[in-house]
């Protein structure tokens, strides 16, 4: 299955493929070496052709020329590192994997598998060279959950300082849609580059200041990885974003920026376009039940569960046992010892199967054999509650937060670090 925050990127990519010619054309030119490999004018002709068309599909002035060669250059070469290093440390992505990607793809653009690449080819897309960008994404994503993503860890005590820090403020229901120019800084860089890259932040701002379009300042002063999607960050909750933006936005009205930022990153412009406010209560129905599990597996066939269980419920129904005692002598799960007690479920915590049983039952109700992957199950709903979960949700939905701006932050520093590791000849000028 293909991660969400995965899938809108792959998206974006099959749309900024649009317009990619089939025709082989001769600009063979070397404009960079990366490592042992080269990037050509040619590869580098069609990426400018691809974005300058996704800057018209969405209105966006294009940024110079030159800005621009310098921009996608930039995107192709960190690219080719990154791929570098997946190749060289085993990150593969195989065909059936590419093939069911592309067809979410199609799905997700309600068309069939062969509908789609119709439409791509209609529209002057090389199919060939879609599967290839595609699979590119998935090994760059891969290589990022391998390398940062899987070693990210949010604890209690993280949890408790950014409450703690944003409740007062009552930033931590708040959600900014936000747009961001990173100038960024090569780790241990000397102070003649800390100067030069800030006063590259400076010519951008002046930009700014002068009437320019943020997404076009964006795209060509950027070094984000969304520069050439203009900077658009999208929405993003307080606890995504760093503590300094936070604090620079507080003073933000729709549509205003900031003012150049500093951090070990780099230098950050961000823009502010809208903020609204999530409704911080949530309430749900829990129910709670208990249950008799008979395990199906190699040594109990479906029929002898099934047979077992109803068995079990017979006895329950005509003989005036007792359901716990009939849980500790034959439920096959760690709630046998409580007499199968399963405590307060919320939606979501068990299987659908399992859910939607449970569902239709009254207090007090006993439900017929229930199938599930586990097995065979009698389940008895004791008591229902409507139950306010907003802070145990809140502390989930910040601990997911703060691993995503971790995971965001650590992403961007092993970037940096590959990139500044990497031998990179830029031959842009050269004829």
């Amino acid at each position: 299955m293909i991660p969400s925050r995965l899938a809108a990127p792959l998206l974006a990519a099959a749309l900024a493929l649009q317009g990619f010619a089939a025709e082989p054309v001769t600009l063979d030119r070397i404009v960079a070496v990366v490592n042992k490999s080269v990037i050509t004018e040619h590869e580098l002709a069609i990426r400018i052709e691809a974005v300058k068309k996704n800057f018209a599909r969405q209105k966006m002035a294009t940024p110079a020329d030159d800005a621009l060669r310098r921009q996608v250059l930039d995107r192709l070469v960190t690219e080719r590192v990154l791929l570098d290093y997946a190749s060289d440390t085993g990150v593969r992505v195989d065909d059936r994997q590419l093939d069911q990607t592309i067809d979410r793809i199609a799905d997700q653009n309600k068309l069939t598998p062969a509908q789609f690449r119709t439409a791509l080819e209609k529209e002057g897309t090389s199919y060939g060279q879609f599967r290839d960008q595609i699979r590119q994404d998935l090994v760059i994503q891969r290589l990022r959950e391998r390398e940062v993503d899987n070693r990210v860890f949010v604890t209690d005590s993280e949890i408790d300082q950014f409450l703690a820090a944003n409740k007062g403020a009552d930033r931590a229901e708040q959600e900014y849609h936000l747009s961001h120019i990173l100038i960024g800084l090569p780790e241990g860089a000397s102070p003649d580059v800390v100067n030069q890259k800030q006063q590259r932040a400076a010519e951008a701002a002046r930009q700014l200041a002068a009437g320019k379009p943020f997404a076009e300042v964006a795209a060509a002063y950027s070094d984000a990885a969304d520069a050439l999607q203009g900077g658009d960050l999208g929405w993003r909750t307080a606890g995504r974003l760093p503590p300094m933006f936070l604090e620079a936005l507080d003073q933000l009205g729709p549509g205003q920026t900031t003012s150049i930022m500093r951090s070990p990153a780099g230098f950050h412009i961000v823009k502010l376009a809208e903020k609204r406010q999530r409704d911080g209560k949530e309430v749900i129905r829990q129910t709670h039940a208990r249950h008799i599990l008979v395990k199906v597996n190699e040594l109990t066939s479906d029929t002898d569960a099934k047979a077992r269980i109803q068995e079990i419920r017979d006895r329950l129904i005509n003989g005036g046992l007792k359901f716990e005692e009939q849980a500790k002598l034959h439920s096959e799960d760690g709630s046998a010892q409580k007499g199968g007690d399963l405590d307060w479920i919320s939606p979501g915590d068990t299987v659908p199967e399992f859910e939607q049983a449970m569902n239709g039952l009254n207090p007090g109700d006993l439900s017929e054999p229930v199938r599930t992957p586990f097995g065979w199950h009698l389940i008895q709903v004791i008591e229902r509650r409507d139950q306010d979960v907003t802070r145990e949700r809140e502390r989930v939905r910040v601990r997911m937060e703060l691993r995503d701006r971790k995971a965001d932050d650590q992403y961007e520093d092993w970037v940096r670090q590959q990139r500044d590791t990497a031998f990179v000849e830029i031959r842009l000028e050269e004829k």
